[in-house]
């Protein structure tokens, strides 16, 4: 499941006590590797019932509050939250191998 956040409310409201894997894209529409990575993150969620991915638009004014508590400096930048925690992050377009690894990773963490 993929889904657009627009505010730290809506932000806050699909990570508190969730089990699955979330996946927080932040990118923009200006940034080239932002818009390859994009469509690789969606279909990988997609077959997964246990991984959500949450887009996060840098750019949008109702958006600002998060980019800087998740100090995004250089884009695109994937926070990855488990049961309401920080567990991992990366920047750039990662290869679908490393990113499916990583997915793996806290999917199968107690």
């Amino acid at each position: 499941m993929t889904t657009e956040i627009v505010g730290k409310e809506m932000f806050d409201a699909h990570i508190a006590g969730s089990d699955k894997v979330i996946l927080i894209d932040f990118w923009a529409e200006r940034c080239g590797p932002c818009r390859m990575l994009k469509p690789v993150l969606h279909d990988m969620v997609e077959k997964r019932d246990d991984v959500e991915l949450l887009t996060v638009d840098v750019d949008a004014e109702w958006n600002q509050d998060l980019t800087m508590e998740f100090g995004v400096r250089s884009i695109p930048q994937v926070t990855i939250f488990k049961w309401g925690e920080k567990v991992d992050q990366f920047v750039g377009a990662l290869p679908p191998e490393q990113i499916e690894a990583l997915i793996e990773k806290y999917a199968t963490a107690e």
